[in-house]
């Protein structure tokens, strides 16, 4: 939780932001809405930044950052929305996802932690608890057990989707060179469009080994952005 000093610059931050976004001061808008999301992290801060930076020219930032608001809230539609129309317009593919990275995608990233951990516990206590209470086991806690196996069974692929998911990132700059090895004078395997999704392998120094669908290569780390925030 944000801190009280740090929840109200962020809100002092997010007011200016609207109010030049208004004014159609888009890079002032980007940069106040920038500095909210970095103080107190928020969905519908997120997707204010993506719409200031796509107003301003910047189509690869403003995909990461409406791509970070669906991270911290899939239900955000507006988000979604503007991330279609951004990827039809730019003519860039969304990032191909595993099948519990999908399922990752269905609910906000701290519920699945959360859903884990309880239907363990809940499974767990309902074989354990009946004997340490010197009660007789009811059929009732053998159905809350297997209903908590069944779901943590269900939601463990979909918390190790969420760490998967988190080496996605996006070029945001235009025609940024994906290299043969991490030094300029490398050769240079392919140019990336803005917005153009990747996974990252590893880093080194400045750099970051990405995959794309089209290469393994590296780029300069100023040039990409991981999706989470």
């Amino acid at each position: 939780m944000a801190a009280p000093g740090a929840a109200a610059s962020a809100d002092a931050l997010f007011r200016e932001g609207t109010g030049a976004y208004r004014e159609g001061e888009y890079s002032r808008a980007a940069r106040a809405f920038g500095e909210a999301a970095g103080r107190r992290p928020a969905s519908g801060t997120l997707r204010n930044l993506g719409n200031a930076q796509w107003q301003g020219g910047q189509t690869g930032r403003a995909i990461v950052a409406w791509e970070q608001a669906l991270w911290l809230d899939p239900f955000n539609r507006a988000a979604r929305n503007n991330l279609r129309f951004a990827r039809k317009a730019a003519q860039v593919e969304a990032p191909e996802l595993s099948w519990d990275e999908v399922v990752s995608t269905w609910l906000p990233i701290d519920w699945w932690a959360w859903i884990t951990g309880v239907s363990l516990w809940l499974a767990v206590g309902m074989v354990l608890l009946p004997g340490i209470l010197r009660r007789r086991k009811a059929a009732w806690h053998q159905a809350v057990a297997a209903l908590g196996i069944m779901v943590f069974l269900l939601s463990v692929p979909a918390h190790f989707g969420v760490h998967t998911r988190a080496r996605i990132g996006f070029v945001v700059q235009k025609d940024a060179p994906l290299r043969l090895t991490p030094t300029q004078e490398a050769q240079v395997l392919a140019r990336l469009s803005a917005g153009e999704p990747a996974r990252c392998v590893r880093a080194r120094g400045p750099y970051a080994l990405i995959r794309t669908n089209r290469a393994l290569g590296w780029i300069e780390q100023e040039q990409f952005r991981l999706v989470c925030p």
